[in-house]
């Protein structure tokens, strides 16, 4: 009786985090799906006047790590809501650790952690079975704080980094597409990335109203290129209007818009082409945004690793010169 009480127990408590598990996907893909009915797009341009945050990655602010994934989009939300002139963040113990203090009476922003872990019976039951031990995923919610919400701390948490100065041709953007080894053509009038081919194709900058957002256009289908089998191995083959051509071009407009953030481009808002077809995907899957998002990270992250290796590579050349 009492090992039947126990289990009943541990079931109950394990129904009890799962059912926690699905309304935290619910709570973040409701906040989302809010933002896009109200026509705000929080992946496209995700700041504003000069009173507002600069263009940036939201990170942070005593470690200096970038938020990634879905977290992207609910404090770039939370910026354009509040007009924040912060992509800084702090938890509230993180507050006191910088020497200040989260404000009296507000309210600090729920972001995610997703992770995967395996419980100790499925790792005995795999390693009895000669099997591969599988491993559950879980979430987790934590609460923090633009430094907008807190007072009195070390004056070096508040710099912001400098945006890069109004021009064209912007350089770093050129050493990202190189150094990404994708063959890219610059012709048409079509923007497209051809997984057979593997190429991505793109007009000229002079065609574009505003020529900045040749940039956006080009790292849009980079990001789809990061999903060749050849590199991060996302399944591209998906038939135009498709829930599945949405989910990746959900992925592609994100990891334009990170990327964007990450290098300091400032493209223009983009009008919401597949609004509707995204939409769709997020009411009928409360993960969805959750995988685009971890998939835009991870392209994001793949094409910068290649352009700091090959930067990195550049500067071994000159010395040794």
């Amino acid at each position: 009786m009492p090992r039947s009480s126990s289990r009943s127990v541990r079931r109950k408590a394990g129904d009890a985090k799962t059912t926690e598990r699905a309304n935290l996907y619910d709570e973040v893909t409701n906040r989302i799906v809010a933002q896009l009915e109200a026509g705000r797009v929080p992946w496209v341009q995700p700041w504003g006047s000069v009173r507002t945050a600069g263009v940036g990655l939201p990170r942070n602010a005593l470690t200096s790590r970038a938020y990634s994934g879905v977290n992207i989009l609910l404090l770039w939300g939370a910026v354009i809501d509040r007009g924040w002139p912060s992509q800084a963040w702090l938890t509230f113990r993180q507050a006191q650790e910088a020497g200040g203090c989260v404000r009296k009476g507000e309210r600090g922003v729920t972001v995610v952690y997703a992770d995967r872990f395996t419980p100790k019976a499925e790792a005995e039951r795999a390693a009895d079975a000669g099997e591969k031990a599988r491993a559950v995923p879980f979430l987790k919610r934590f609460t923090v704080f633009n430094l907008a919400q807190c007072d009195g701390l070390r004056e070096d948490l508040s710099c912001e980094p400098a945006p890069l100065p109004e021009r064209e041709i912007v350089p770093v953007a050129e050493e990202v597409i190189a150094a990404s080894g994708v063959a890219f053509r610059i012709a048409g009038d079509k923007a497209y990335y051809a997984p057979g081919a593997d190429v991505v194709q793109v007009p000229p900058q002079p065609a574009f109203f505003d020529q900045v957002n040749y940039y956006r256009t080009c790292l849009h289908e980079l990001t789809h290129a990061t999903g060749h089998t050849t590199r991060l191995g996302r399944d591209l083959r998906h038939p135009f209007g498709s829930k599945d051509y949405a989910r990746e071009e959900l992925v592609a407009e994100m990891g334009s818009a990170f990327l964007c953030a990450a290098l300091g481009i400032v493209p223009t808002v983009r009008h919401a082409d597949y609004l509707g077809a995204w939409l769709s995907v997020l009411r009928e899957d409360n993960r969805a945004i959750f995988r685009a998002a971890s998939a835009a990270s991870k392209a994001a992250d793949w094409l910068l690793a290649r352009h700091r290796d090959t930067q990195a590579e550049h500067l071994g050349e000159g010395i040794a010169a």
